[in-house]
């Protein structure tokens, strides 16, 4: 699946032109997008998959502009969440039941977060997903509860916070003094009358297209993994994994407490044992994955 034939961003000042070019391709009908999702599936029809991804390149553009407070090109910004949604794409199961656009939003955003997490180099790959949960989501958790101060945060604010996204206090600490510096942004003018930014010196060490490929291959396995673990849970227990880990504002054990009427310690207890089972869910399927791969044909 290519690139070729789709609208262009060049920098900033194309962007009113790029948006008005992708409002030109229609959205499509749920029975014309199966109908679509299933030609490419069975005969990779390159005009099917073409449709398909032109008629969410809105909804990735509404993501990227999400994401325009981390110093880099916007033109970027959606490239990356283009290579997106051209996976979700060639990943789409139409018969699972789901739209398209649930899909591609997952991949869109994890291919955005991935790129601005390796050129803003604050958060390394090896990183925990609550850390990288944490770089994503500080500056809204402080606009959520009015933590406006400058340099360090007060002990309340960070307890708060670090309850909601499942970090350490620490690690708010920590990765609030990391964007507060005044010289963490790399969209930062080398001099005052200058208008070369510091990230237009830095090094292009961005892996090579194949590796990027190779990882997006193992996201969507994880991805995959993660859908058919969340299966085997109970009802209670997918609705805090997914309240308290997979959401972009993690609930508190304050409010879903209230929610079960059970103690904060017996959510935290539940939230602990699901994703033990959540894990051990994942790894089952993964071994079993390999050993279908290796078994003869």
């Amino acid at each position: 699946m290519s690139s070729r034939g789709l609208p262009a961003l060049h920098g900033e000042g194309g962007l009113s032109r790029y948006l008005s070019e992708i409002r030109k391709f229609p959205l499509l009908e749920p029975e014309e997008e199966y109908m679509l999702a299933k030609r490419w599936k069975a005969h990779e029809d390159p005009e099917a998959a073409r449709r398909l991804v032109t008629s969410h390149l809105r909804l990735v553009a509404k993501i990227a502009m999400g994401y325009r407070g981390y110093g880099l090109p916007v033109s970027e910004i959606v490239a990356e969440g283009n290579v997106g949604l051209m996976q979700a794409v060639k990943r789409f199961e139409p018969d699972k039941g789901f739209r398209l656009a649930t899909y591609a939003m997952w991949w869109s955003r994890a291919a955005i977060q991935e790129y601005i997490l390796r050129s803003c180099s604050l958060v390394k790959m090896g990183t925990t997903a609550a850390q990288k949960k944490l770089f994503f989501n500080l500056r809204k958790a402080k606009n959520k509860i009015e933590a406006i101060e400058e340099g360090d945060m007060t002990q309340a604010h960070v307890a708060t916070i670090a309850d909601q996204l499942g970090v350490s206090e620490q690690e708010v600490v920590n990765m609030n003094r990391r964007l507060s510096a005044p010289d963490s942004s790399l969209n930062a003018p080398l001099r005052s009358d200058s208008e070369s930014e510091w990230q237009d010196w830095l090094a292009d060490d961005t892996i090579d297209q194949e590796t990027r490929m190779a990882e997006s291959e193992e996201m969507g396995e994880r991805h995959a993994l993660l859908t058919g673990a969340l299966g085997e849970l109970t009802e209670r227990e997918r609705e805090i994994i997914q309240a308290r880990r997979l959401q972009d504002d993690p609930a508190t054990l304050e409010e879903l407490s209230q929610k079960y009427g059970v103690s904060r310690e017996r959510v935290r207890q539940i939230e602990v044992r699901a994703f033990d089972k959540l894990q051990r869910g994942m790894k089952a399927a993964l071994n079993e994955k390999r050993s279908h791969s290796l078994s003869p044909a």
